[in-house]
This record gives structure tokens, C-alpha cells and sequence, in this order.
């Protein structure tokens, strides 16, 4: 064998044996995964579709638990889940595009498409940004519309015309989170294009996309229309001692006469449409390049604390595993979180049709992925301590947040930096389980004298340590 043929020999004999052990690494990793969420479900109720992808390469695919809860009928890797606020990055793609095409500009302002609201000096910009100032709508709709009927974005336009409640704060001030002000933006994107805000996507995004299994779908309610194998949200009953639709709970039926609006919510999809869309924006296939760069950048500081940012319809953030580009969505019902690592081109793709914590439970696979520590969910048994072990425990811990620790009675309590409070139940003399169902836990170390000197928090498997002050 000459030279140059022994050395492609080992390149090649290298590279098989590169590819092999990368191949058991993902089927390690594929195998913690697969442990965490069987987990999640038997522990703390999770069911959902889960997609885990790499270089846009699926690692880890797998569905667990019911699309209907009634019937019994099972998830599987096709089930259209409703995405709520992880629509929003949808309806901002929708607007970039008639801006790459000419037909409007982010500094257009609110009143040039709808001059009969109130609301000065609001531009496209200040509504992607969530900087507008708009006041609420949902809470507007609750107090003025007859609950028998429907509402849709014209209704809700016109009540915000009728009304003409005040701006929150001035326009560009500060960023708060507005679904007004993405509701408007669909609107808008009727208006500008001459077609429903169903249509528009459906055509320009969802088609091009090959989002097969993807639409704007908010009529079950309205129109009695059904999707095959769709995901029907529940939420927990405790007096029933099960899950039920929410349109079948007295204080969430808003979810029936708010079931028109669109917007803010309402794109229908599953998990290997999600990659599909996640592949585009990474890659800028609708976009201009320097277009997607805008939507992916820094534009609202959110969050002073843990410096998070806001794009257009995207969270921008920098975690212990890098940068982070997500959004989660919430509605009665459902618990989404679409993310991607951009540093190491991970995607993390979390539905859940039973309000789970998907944010929570794409955390901990993120750290699955990383090699890193995660606590595997396990059940939680309540025991007695001595309350006077308690006491040495009490006090202020903190790393970049800070949280408060309580003596309440025989319990502790944890006081977090924002005023709320979570009942901790003992397991062990160190050890403490929040009380409200959720994989969430605290683990103290104590000095030679007994006193709590740290205190682990650990949330969906995820420690973060904490230091008593």
C-alpha cells in the first residue's frame, strides 16, 4: 500500500470511529432524555410531544400521554398542538415580509392603518417590540362583550375605539409584554395584503415552508371545525379529580368567546413542522438576511436582572449553556417552548397539551444535551421534622436572584424576589419539595454548627446554588 493510500485508509478508519462515537453519545444522551420525560410524566403529569434536534438533525423525537384525554386516544409525532404565544414570532414573520416587499415600514404608525384607536405616536416597531404601551385587551373583552358571542380582531378593535382607555406608558418608554399589540399586528397584515390573516400565512409562510401540518386555527369553537389528530388542551379539575377542556370550566371560558382573536396566539402546529420553521429562520429562507438578523436581535431590554432581551416576536437571552433564542406560549390547556441554541445549533421543541412547564422541562433537556447535571424527577414523600431544626435554616440566599427563607409553623416557606411565596414540604431534615404538584426542590447544606450556609434549588432537575448572606 503506498503512501497516499495508508494515509486515506486512517482517515477514513478515523472518521468511522469519530461518527460511532458521536452516534453513542446522541444514543446516551437520547436514553437520559427518554428517562427524564417518562419521568415527568409518571411524577408530575407531563404529556406532550418532545423534538431534540442538532445541525437541524432530530437526536430525539417522542410523544407521552393522550391527545384526548376522554377518549384515550394517544399522541403521536404528527398531533397539532395549539402553540399560543409561540405564534407571535409567526405574526412578526408575517409583517417583515410585507416590509421586505415594500409595503410598509416599522416606523408606520398605529393610527395609519386604524385611525379611529386612540393611540398616538405608536409605531409597527414600538407593537413587535412589545414597547407600545397598548393596554390589555383580554381584559377589555371580559368587561364589555356579550360572553354568547365570538369575538374577533374587528370586535376587539372597535371596543378599543369605543373605550378609548389610556396607554399604559408612553410609547418606547419601557418594554411590557402586550398581546394587543400582536393581535393589531395581524390586522394589519390583513389590511396591507387584502388577504385574511389565515390565508397569508397559509401562503406565504406555512406553504413555502412545507408546514404541511401547520394553520391558523381558531374555530373549532366558532365554526365547529376540527383538525385529525389534533391535540386538545386540558386543564387539571381538583374537585372532579381530573382533566377537562377548559371550555367546560366556568372561569376559563373565555377561552370559548375569545376563540376568534388572532394575532397573538393561535398558529396550530407539531413538532416536525416546528424544525422545519426553526431550519428557515436560521437560515433565512423567507427573509432578507440582514432582515432575520433585526427579528434575532436585542431590540426591548425585558429583563434588567438577568439581561434578556426582545426581538420581533422572539426572546433573546444568554443562559449558563450559551445564547439562547426562544419564546414560550401559554393558554388554557397548553405549555409550549420553542428554542435554539444558536452557539452549537441545538433546537428544543416542547408541547404540552396539559399545561406542563415546558419552559422547565426544555431546561432540563438542554442540560441532558450539555452533559450536564440533571436531578431525575422521583416522588416526593411529605415527613415531619422538628421545627427548631428549621430555624438555622431561615434567611437570605443568593447568586445573581436573591430568595428568602421562612420559618412558617413547622414548615418553611421561600419568599422569592418578586413578593411571591412557595410552602416548602420536608422530605428529609435538608431536603424540601414545593407543595404545588411541580418538579421543584430545595436542598440545603449546613455548616459544622447546623446552620444553612447554601441552598440548592432545583428546578425541573437544574441546580442553581445559592449562598446565605
Amino acid at each position: 500500500m503506498n503512501n497516499t493510500k495508508l494515509k486515506l485508509f486512517f482517515a477514513v478508519l478515523i472518521l468511522g470511529f469519530l461518527t460511532c462515537k458521536q452516534s453513542d453519545q446522541f444514543n446516551s444522551k437520547a436514553a437520559l432524555m427518554d428517562e427524564f420525560l417518562t419521568a415527568q410524566s409518571k411524577y408530575f403529569k407531563f404529556n406532550g410531544n418532545i423534538l431534540v434536534a442538532e445541525n437541524g438533525e432530530i437526536v430525539f423525537q417522542k410523544s407521552y400521554g393522550y391527545a384526548d384525554f376522554d377518549t384515550k386516544r394517544m399522541l403521536d409525532d404528527s398531533s397539532v398542538f395549539e402553540l399560543a404565544s409561540v405564534s407571535k414570532q409567526f405574526t412578526a414573520t408575517g409583517i417583515l415580509l410585507l416590509m421586505d416587499k415594500g409595503k410598509l415600514k416599522l416606523t408606520d404608525s398605529l393610527r395609519q392603518y386604524f385611525p379611529e384607536l386612540p393611540y398616538s405616536n405608536i409605531t409597527i416597531y414600538h407593537m413587535l417590540t412589545h414597547t407600545s404601551g397598548l393596554p390589555d385587551y383580554m381584559e377589555v373583552v371580559m368587561q364589555n362583550w356579550d360572553k354568547n358571542k365570538v369575538a374577533f380582531n374587528n370586535d376587539v378593535i372597535q371596543i378599543l375605539a369605543k373605550e378609548k382607555l389610556p396607554v399604559v406608558f408612553k410609547p418606547g418608554l419601557k418594554w411590557e409584554y402586550s398581546n394587543t399589540a400582536y393581535m393589531i399586528l395581524a390586522s394589519i397584515i390583513e389590511k396591507v395584503s387584502g388577504q385574511s390573516f389565515k390565508d397569508y400565512m397559509a401562503a406565504h409562510v406555512f406553504q413555502p415552508l412545507g408546514m404541511t401540518n401547520t394553520r391558523i386555527y381558531n374555530t373549532r369553537r366558532s365554526l365547529k371545525d376540527t383538525i385529525p389528530n389534533y391535540a386538545y388542551g386540558y386543564v387539571y379539575n381538583d374537585s372532579l379529580v381530573k382533566y377537562i377542556l377548559p371550555d367546560n370550566d366556568p372561569s376559563q371560558n373565555f377561552v370559548i368567546y375569545m376563540d376568534g382573536i388572532q394575532g397573538d396566539g393561535i398558529v396550530n402546529s407539531t413538532t416536525g413542522d416546528l424544525l422545519k420553521w426553526d431550519r428557515a429562520v436560521k437560515n433565512h429562507t423567507l427573509l432578507a438576511e440582514s432582515t432575520q438578523k433585526e427579528m434575532l436581535k436585542g431590540q426591548s431590554l425585558s429583563d434588567t436582572l438577568n439581561e434578556s432581551y426582545y426581538g420581533f416576536g422572539v426572546a433573546i437571552s444568554k443562559t449558563d449553556l450559551g445564547n439562547l433564542i426562544s419564546h414560550s406560549g401559554g393558554w388554557p390547556g397548553y405549555s409550549t417552548f420553542l428554542a435554539r441554541n444558536p452557539d452549537i445549533d441545538q433546537t428544543f421543541i416542547v408541547l404540552s397539551n396539559n399545561n406542563a412547564n415546558s419552559p422547565g422541562i426544555s431546561n432540563g433537556l438542554q442540560h441532558i444535551m450539555a452533559g450536564k447535571e440533571v436531578v431525575m424527577p422521583y416522588e416526593h414523600k411529605e415527613i415531619t421534622v422538628d421545627s427548631m431544626s428549621l430555624e438555622p435554616l431561615t434567611g437570605i440566599y443568593k447568586d445573581k436572584n436573591e430568595v428568602k427563607i421562612e420559618r412558617d409553623g413547622n414548615a418553611l416557606k421561600m419568599v422569592l424576589s418578586n413578593g411571591q411565596t412557595r410552602a416548602l414540604l420536608a422530605e428529609s431534615a435538608d431536603k424540601f419539595f414545593y407543595n404545588d404538584g411541580s418538579d421543584r426542590q430545595v436542598e440545603f447544606k449546613r455548616d459544622d454548627s447546623g446552620k444553612g450556609i447554601s441552598v440548592a434549588v432545583i428546578n425541573h432537575g437544574v441546580k442553581t446554588v445559592l449562598i446565605k448572606k
